[in-house]
């Protein structure tokens, strides 16, 4: 296991480009579109999958609620968000049955963050959200294991932004609402593909800067527009969105550029204090912009968002491997060649070493 990030798998191999996460995207597409999947299952873009897959609430079937029902940690979560993102850009949603796979993900970051779950516990809480997508035999789930180790070629350590925070909290002197504010938008990154694209110390910044700069700033405007927000007050960003564009040369001056505040309306002091560290600390500020643009735009399409189109299409998805021929096989998300009598595993293992299947 690597130290520290800079050593590690995911800094050498899941730490990515935007354009090269886009050029993964857009070639599962294509096959997709060769294969006749793009048009037999149509599916909402990427986004709001990630939203759909992420998102909690008593009507939702996202991955934080079977994390909510096994009790879970925000760690193993966010490990299992993590693997779910890497697996979708080696292999397509159209060949999975994505409930099965979520579901893995869980169970695999468990045992990886050491709060190991029963493999029987995880299918039945599964099977209470997911209820006909996931099969009773608990021995799928372990399939679908090995085909998830596999396609991330076993690099399953996880370096996330929490350690960061609780390490900066003291000296930066933050405030135990600071904190939780700062807390939930490292939670909510895990719905973008920050995780991929930065390490992790600059998502935590960036949920520090949201915290201290911004999300005062939303909130005061939000009491004077006596408009409704989101839980976290960013849902009318907007004109915090328009003003973080281009950051300033300086990066005291990009600190306040992309806060958008008005000191009178806030601690000056404080405010002063935090632009001092930051510009002090060494942090990317073109960074931390850029990842502050990228939640905004999160909070924006989350305000609109509804996961009808999503649940639907991903229902549509599972339901329908029949129109595909009886080579598809959702219990491992691949498809093969079928034979007449080995087990699906190591039908799977064979192709795998053959070069002709997975």
């Amino acid at each position: 296991m690597a130290a520290n990030f800079w050593t590690s798998t995911q800094r050498a191999h899941w730490q990515l480009t935007r354009e090269k996460i886009a050029d993964m995207r857009r070639g599962l597409d294509e096959e997709d579109t060769n294969k006749g999947l793009g048009l037999a299952f149509p599916l909402p873009d990427h986004k709001q999958l990630q939203l759909y897959f992420h998102h909690y609430s008593e009507n939702s079937t996202g991955l934080q609620r079977l994390a909510r029902r096994l009790q879970l940690r925000q760690q193993p979560q966010a490990t299992a968000e993590t693997y779910l993102k890497r697996f979708y850009l080696k292999v397509s949603i159209r060949d999975t049955n994505p409930y099965l796979m979520l579901s893995t993900c869980v169970y695999l970051a468990c045992k990886m963050e050491e709060c190991p779950q029963h493999i029987r516990s995880v299918v039945n809480e599964a099977r209470t959200l997911f209820q006909e997508f996931i099969p009773q035999d608990i021995a799928k789930l372990a399939e679908c294991e090995f085909h998830l180790i596999s396609e991330l070629n076993s690099y399953l350590i996880v370096h996330h932004p929490y350690r960061t925070l609780m390490e900066v909290q003291v000296p930066l002197k933050l405030s135990p609402d600071e904190i939780m504010a700062a807390w939930s938008f490292l939670n909510d990154s895990y719905i973008t593909d920050l995780i991929l694209l930065y390490p992790p110390h600059t998502i935590a910044f960036t949920a520090i800067f949201l915290a201290v700069f911004v999300r005062p700033a939303i909130h005061t405007q939000a009491n004077l527009n006596a408009s409704g927000s989101t839980a976290l007050g960013m849902g009318t960003a907007a004109g915090a969105g328009g003003s973080i564009v281009q950051p300033s040369v300086g990066q005291s001056a990009a600190v306040s550029a992309a806060s958008g505040i008005n000191p009178q309306n806030h601690s000056s002091a404080r405010l002063s204090q935090m632009s001092e560290w930051f510009a002090e600390s060494g942090v990317e500020m073109e960074a931390i912009i850029e990842c502050t643009q990228e939640m905004i735009s999160l909070y924006d399409a989350w305000e609109t968002w509804t996961d009808k189109v999503c649940r639907e299409s991903v229902a549509r998805l599972i339901r329908g491997p029949s129109a595909l021929g009886p080579g598809y096989d959702k219990k491992l998300g691949t498809i093969y060649p079928v034979a007449p009598s080995p087990n699906s595993i190591d039908i799977w293992i064979m192709h795998k070493m053959l070069g002709s299947g997975g």
